[in-house]
């Protein structure tokens, strides 16, 4: 695992750090309000600091855990990806989205995945490690400094949502993702200070893990991947399907719904002839009706490749009028990135010497 940083630690934690090191406990303090306050991750901008605390204090506290490998920019500059090498030479991606009204920041929490979803970047690439608690909330502050910069065309200058939808399965990391959910929520200078409710953890479906998050005391949104209502197609498309079957994941996802009263986000990529038949519609807008829950299609960005597709536009507007008509609410994701290979996974892959592709500098 990476060195110990003070996203991994709690204020009390990171005190003791510091008085263990020579230094007065308050430093931390004053180095947490920069990096959760102000979004500063590099200890020499930290000028309230006496420069050989600043030196000591950065290795204690504040070693360096994401390293940039590229940044590309699309959608006139509302949508900005970055991939990211770990200290152990893994690769991360983690992208900023603009809108409106708010800022997104799509983040990972492991390097690679281990779930093996055929039509995924980065489940073809298979897992390397869960990401720390560190790795992760970096990878928040680095783009709230990003939004607090004014750089996202149109959008406020202050991220406002977090989904853990980049690489990986959250749940299968789960004390850490439980940890960075904490420390992303809990007010500065000790975190990032976001609204619980403003967080989406995204999940393919494992069951007790799901139960276990509901116990957590948590009001985070939970978005299932179910991208099939039935199991003979799931267990293709979301191997874990084998172990826990639709009934049993969306059993955990009510129990979810009820201990939290949040709504269930049901997230469902529209496969060009491959899920998105009528009945198929049907049978999800069955297996939902009643439900504290909402569909959001998903429109696939195929990898290069792939023999997956997205589905017709026509097919897709029949798809969403039969859940709607079975009282379902029911929208299309937004598409963001397709020039930048969008889906998560793509630009790991390409930066990976696994690839062929020779690294490059960060691109500004």
């Amino acid at each position: 695992m990476p060195p110990k940083h003070l996203a991994d630690l709690d204020l009390a934690g990171r005190r003791a750090v510091a008085q263990a090191s020579g230094e007065q406990a308050f430093r931390a303090n004053q180095v947490s309000a920069h990096y959760f306050g102000r979004f500063e991750r590099d200890v020499d901008a930290m000028t309230d600091l006496p420069a050989p605390a600043r030196r000591l204090l950065a290795d204690k506290l504040l070693p360096p855990l994401l390293t940039p490998l590229r940044e590309l920019v699309c959608d006139e500059g509302a949508t900005r990806k970055a991939v990211w090498r770990l200290h152990d030479g893994a690769l991360v991606e983690s992208v900023l989205m603009g809108y409106a009204d708010r800022v997104t920041a799509c983040v990972s929490s492991q390097a690679g995945c281990g779930m093996a979803c055929p039509f995924c970047a980065t489940g073809q690439a298979g897992l390397t490690r869960n990401l720390s608690v560190g790795e992760i909330v970096d990878q928040v502050v680095h783009l709230a400094g990003v939004a607090a910069s004014g750089a996202v065309v149109g959008s406020p200058a202050r991220l406002s949502r977090v989904v853990f939808m980049g690489m990986g399965e959250p749940l299968a990391n789960y004390a850490r993702l439980v940890q960075a959910v904490r420390r992303l929520t809990t007010p500065a200078p000790e975190g990032l200070g976001l609204s619980q409710r403003h967080l989406t953890v995204s999940t393919v479906g494992l069951a007790p893990a799901v139960r276990k998050l509901a116990q957590e005391g948590l009001a985070v949104t939970l978005a299932i991947s179910l991208h099939a209502p039935d199991d003979e197609l799931r267990d293709e498309l979301v191997p874990v399907n084998q172990r826990w079957k639709v009934a049993e994941v969306l059993d955990a996802a009510w129990d979810y719904a009820g201990r939290t009263g949040r709504r269930v986000s049901v997230e469902y990529a529209m496969i060009r002839d491959v899920n998105d038949q009528p009945w198929r519609a049907d049978l999800l807008g069955r297996l939902l009706a009643g439900r504290l829950a909402h569909v959001n299609l998903i429109p696939l960005n195929p990898t290069p490749g792939s023999r997956w597709d997205a589905s017709d536009p026509a097919v897709e507007r029949e798809f969403v009028r039969r859940l709607r008509a079975a009282g379902i609410s029911t929208t299309v994701r937004d598409t963001r990135g397709r020039e930048i290979d969008g889906a998560c996974g793509q630009l790991a892959a390409a930066e990976s010497p696994r690839s062929g592709v020779r690294e490059r500098e960060a691109a500004q």
